[in-house]
């Protein structure tokens, strides 16, 4: 495989997004301290991340063929069965790792990493072969940021801080509000905007935040800022505008991320967040992210 498609297949510049959601899940967990424990969790989630990517190429051979027919698949660069095994070795040496964590590294928290990374391998595929058609893979698709966020946890602590679930929530609306949307980038046009308001529920968290805390109101304004960017891409309806609300939407991720990072109080991690967001900006100019 030239490296090219494989970092096509797997939306690599996207995966700052997933290094952010990681720093996020541990510090929301009452993580404190940054070594070889949160380095292999950024290699671990990664690898579940593109070889999810991988998989929906897979999956969606038939559909990109007739739709896509410049992706990998059908374009002849690789075969679908060799896409199919790199995807599922990926996040089995995903599980392999956070297994360990929990172990081997402090503080040793077990199998509940292992458990974590093996219910985010179960959903992702799920989500890669059924949501064609489906109106729930908005939720699907929020559970596996959710479960970045729970399993990076669990590398931590095994019982969660009430910090951790509320993140965990207010990410779940943003993603369903995110994938409805890219459930529309082929057709160049959105035709219901109610699961939009499900992107408003980490806006309001963050006002409320911004009132007791002006650090955590610098972030909610660029968050809300850029939110507001991409709903106004999906307003002008020029060609190519949804593609870009969705890439947009994904970047924000990491200020999403930020935004909750900030919440917790730790306002010095939250700026390595917004440093995601940067890269993930630049990353897409050169590599698709959808």
């Amino acid at each position: 495989m030239k490296p090219l498609t494989a970092l096509k297949l797997g939306r690599v510049s996207n995966l700052p997004t997933v290094w952010t959601d990681t720093l996020a899940g541990a510090v929301l967990a009452g993580a404190t301290g940054f070594g070889t424990q949160f380095a292999v969790m950024l290699v671990a989630f990664s690898l579940f991340y593109v070889g999810g990517m991988f998989l929906n190429d897979a999956f969606d051979a038939a559909i990109d063929a007739r739709e896509r027919p410049e992706r990998p698949i059908p374009s002849g660069e690789i075969g679908r069965g060799a896409v199919f095994g790199y995807g599922f070795a990926m996040m089995a040496v995903g599980v392999a790792l956070l297994a360990w964590v929990g172990f081997a590294l402090t503080p040793r928290t077990g199998a509940w990493p292992a458990l974590g990374g093996l219910a985010l391998a179960a959903t992702i595929t799920f989500y890669n072969a059924y949501h064609k058609n489906n109106p729930l893979s908005p939720v699907v698709m929020g559970l596996c940021r959710v479960l970045i966020y729970l399993s990076a946890g669990l590398c931590y602590a095994v019982a969660f801080p009430p910090a951790l679930w509320a993140g965990s929530a207010l990410m779940l609306c943003y993603l369903i509000g995110l994938t409805y949307i890219a459930k529309q980038e082929n057709l160049e046009k959105v035709e219901n905007l109610w699961p939009l308001l499900f992107l408003a529920a980490p806006v309001l968290y963050g006002l409320w935040r911004s009132a007791s805390d002006w650090t955590v109101a610098l972030f909610w304004l660029l968050f809300t800022a850029w939110v507001l960017v991409a709903l106004w891409f999906l307003r002008r309806r020029r060609k190519g505008d949804i593609p870009r609300a969705v890439i947009s939407l994904i970047a924000g991720i990491s200020l999403l991320d930020a935004l909750l990072i900030a919440g917790a109080g730790s306002t010095a991690l939250a700026v390595f967040a917004l440093a995601g967001f940067g890269l993930t900006l630049v990353f897409q100019r050169y590599i698709s992210g959808t």
